[in-house]
């Protein structure tokens, strides 16, 4: 078998290519540093919440879906974050919370899903479209779990930061008496 030089070459600059190309359409359409788009989305009672109704807290938009493995195994850390942090003292912002979008088609298993990994905060939304979500439309959301750290003024600050970096982030801004 003989391989040429050209071949040899070409061979590892498409594979580079076709994995650029994956890690770029992966990222969601939104970037740090930049303001968190304002969307609206019905609560799992019914009811309306718009993003900037948490205004002046941290917020943790967490897209995700009952049907995802990932997404039900990480629910446990974003438990660990809320209990930590949901009315912890910050030297920046008032309050914790975390606002999850559910990728869904159904309510109920949505919904059986919030009670079965008990998911205690009380913002939950999602228009049950899955992917179609208009608030994952509008974050150019392609795959769950993502979630997105958003700063009291209503900044991204980090995109799919794992369990330990959302808890350092947090932490530098906990009152003294808050710390642990």
């Amino acid at each position: 078998m003989n391989i040429k030089l050209s071949e040899l070459i070409i061979i590892p600059i498409v594979i580079a290519l076709v994995w650029v190309g994956f890690r770029w359409y992966r990222q969601p359409g939104v970037t740090s540093g930049t303001p968190a788009p304002e969307f609206a989305g019905q609560l799992a009672s019914g009811d309306s919440l718009r993003l900037s109704d948490l205004r002046g807290q941290w917020v943790l938009l967490d897209f995700w879906g009952s049907w995802c493995a990932p997404c039900r195994q990480s629910n446990p850390q974003l438990r660990r974050l809320y209990d930590r942090y949901h009315g912890a003292k910050f030297t920046k912002g008032e309050d914790f919370t975390i606002l999850s979008v559910g990728i869904e088609s159904s309510k109920e298993a949505w919904l059986a899903a919030i009670e079965k990994d008990g998911l205690i905060w009380p913002h939950h939304v999602s228009d049950l479209s899955r992917f179609n979500d208009h608030v994952a439309a509008l974050y150019g959301i392609k795959e769950v779990p993502t979630t997105i750290l958003v700063n009291p003024d209503g900044h991204i600050l980090g995109i799919n930061m794992d369990y330990d970096n959302v808890n350092a982030q947090l932490s530098r801004f906990l009152l003294k008496e808050e710390v642990q």
